[in-house]
């Protein structure tokens, strides 16, 4: 079974985005292998962010198996983000 990929669509310019960037990364150190983060630049993969509709950053995007599962845009706490990946990696 394929592994839950969390897309994280940002911008340096963002500020949230700075915030929501350590708050990955703990996320990353709980869960580990459990779940890949892809961080997306948006202004280096409009491509992307067009595929997926962003139109306001951070927008974090949960896939499994190529369907998305949920979408979430502004900061998110990490322990919502573990309470909506922990179904989808058993």
């Amino acid at each position: 079974m394929a592994k839950p990929v969390l897309y994280d669509f940002f911008a340096t310019w963002c500020g949230p985005c700075r915030i929501q960037g350590p708050i990955l990364e703990d996320l990353r150190k709980k869960m580990g292998d459990l779940i890949d983060i892809q961080k997306i630049d948006i202004d280096q993969h409009m491509d992307m962010a067009e595929k997926y509709g962003i139109r306001v950053v951070p927008t974090l995007i949960i896939e499994k198996e190529g369907t998305v599962v949920h979408a979430m845009e502004g900061v998110t706490d990490a322990a919502t983000l573990e309470k909506l990946l922990r179904p989808l990696v058993g």
